[in-house]
């Protein structure tokens, strides 16, 4: 017996086309096949358990429907399986565009780690095998919520933010060196001495944003109170094009300020062009201090050295090279500092520069607040720290900017259902994950989180 020609199991799944014998056609049949009908899948919280004898035949012959119901339940319990099944299970979602995570605790988990994106092993009685192959390595197996929910979620807005910074801090020298080669007739001239440009990157941009390893923007009491806002990581919200563009666009505007006020105020006939270069490089330090200090979260001792200890670094440097005739600075630190227009420039250039930067993230904070930011001012008011469920009535009255939150699907992906995000209207991103528009997904009922289309992204095998 086989499936009719005009059976969406027969005829689209994946990609695939099957045949089903007599006796497995009807368990698709009455199983598989109904699962496209929204309504269906809405009212079932779907799961299945396979063994490794039926495992192995799925997965020769209908690994593409396998692949579907796998992806459409909440959970999968595979039992007997063989270690290089347990790989195969990780290697058939990531072929559908998922980021994977695996864990395990015995040598035979090892090849299932490694296949996974993530690997976590426990380091318990069946030895160190698997923490040995793992990207990283637990006590207990309780302990991946805080692994994931705190440690994970720190390193990604602290990743995000190192990362887009380094560009940022670069772009803002090479832009300056672009307008100054305009300037100079593109003559080859560089603005910048050899010895700032080195201890530009090395000393004076790197110190203080080394100290974002011990920033965080909540405690970790209220991100376990709160696993929910781990959706705003899943969805890339801190780390993905528009972001980077944002940054980029920073690092333009803030050279055209620092080169404009500098070429205005200290480009004439009694100026040298190595005080034009000092005054244009204290304000690129000036500014990065400042974009460093508002993107941080919270400070500690440490982060008020580096940052604020980087100004008398700079000074003390620079004026430790003015004083060797053939360093090229002879006295230009020891007359910019007597000179009150060098410290009028110096804060002109960060007003200008800081201002309609201080101004966006107001209005950001106050009128487009996210469920973050409700958080924060929760714990600095030292007021109660809600849950998310608490939180729903205000996330309600924040449509906009949950639905901001969203992402949009690439033009070249389908819909990709996950269990901890619900599909909405997409945004301006590129990541493939999505929300809801009004309340988080852990908040909404089952037919909610359903999307009106949920065809897989799975490649042909």
């Amino acid at each position: 017996m086989s499936p009719p020609d005009d059976s969406p199991l027969y005829s689209n799944r994946c990609g695939m086309n099957l045949d089903c014998d007599l006796s497995i056609w009807p368990l698709y049949q009455h199983i598989v096949e109904p699962l496209p009908s929204p309504i269906v899948f809405a009212l079932l919280d779907l799961a299945f358990v396979v063994d490794g004898w039926a495992l192995e035949i799925i997965l020769k012959q209908y690994r593409a429907v396998f692949t579907e119901l796998a992806i459409l339940s909440r959970t999968a319990i595979c039992c007997r399986v063989t270690p290089s099944q347990k790989a195969q299970l990780v290697e058939l979602l990531k072929s559908c565009d998922y980021r994977t995570l695996a864990i395990g605790d015995g040598g035979n988990d090892v090849r299932m780690i490694q296949q996974a994106d993530i690997g976590v092993g426990i380091s318990g009685r069946e030895g160190l095998q698997a923490a040995r192959a793992a990207d990283y390595s637990i006590g207990k197996f309780r302990f991946l919520k805080r692994l994931i929910l705190v440690h994970g979620r720190y390193s990604y807005n602290r990743t995000a933010f190192l990362s887009q910074y380094s560009f940022y801090k670069s772009l803002l020298i090479c832009f300056i060196q672009i307008f100054f080669s305009f300037f100079s007739g593109v003559s080859g001239t560089s603005l910048f001495n050899s010895i700032s440009l080195m201890a530009y990157n090395v000393f004076y941009t790197s110190i203080p944003v080394l100290t974002v390893v011990l920033d965080k923007d909540l405690s970790e009491k209220t991100v376990m109170q709160n696993p929910q806002i781990l959706l705003y990581c899943q969805a890339g919200r801190l780390l993905n094009p528009s972001t980077f563009a944002g940054w980029f666009g920073r690092s333009l505007y803030h050279a055209l300020v620092v080169f404009l006020i500098t070429v205005h105020a200290y480009a004439d006939e009694k100026s040298e062009m190595e005080e034009l270069s000092m005054v244009a490089l204290s304000g690129c330090i000036w500014l990065q201090a400042f974009v460093v200090t508002i993107e941080m979260n919270s400070f500690t001792i440490l982060q008020h050295l580096a940052i604020w200890g980087n100004f008398a670094a700079f000074y003390f440097i620079n004026s430790l090279v003015s004083t060797i005739p053939s360093a090229g600075m002879y006295t230009i630190m020891f007359r910019l500092c007597r000179q009150p227009s060098y410290w009028i420039t110096v804060v002109l250039i960060v007003a200008v520069g800081m201002g309609p930067v201080l101004a966006l993230k107001y209005f950001r904070y106050t009128y487009r607040s996210s469920a973050i930011n409700i958080l924060q001012q929760a714990e600095r008011s030292r007021g109660p720290i809600f849950s998310m469920g608490g939180l729903e009535s205000q996330l309600k009255s924040l449509e906009k900017d949950v639905a901001s939150l969203s992402t949009s699907q690439s033009k070249f992906r389908n819909s990709v259902y996950e269990p901890l995000l619900s599909a909405s209207d997409p945004p301006p991103t590129s990541t493939r994950r999505s929300i809801g528009p009004a309340t988080f997904d852990f908040l909404q009922p089952a037919q909610s989180r359903l999307s009106s289309s949920y065809s897989r992204n799975c490649k042909d095998n």
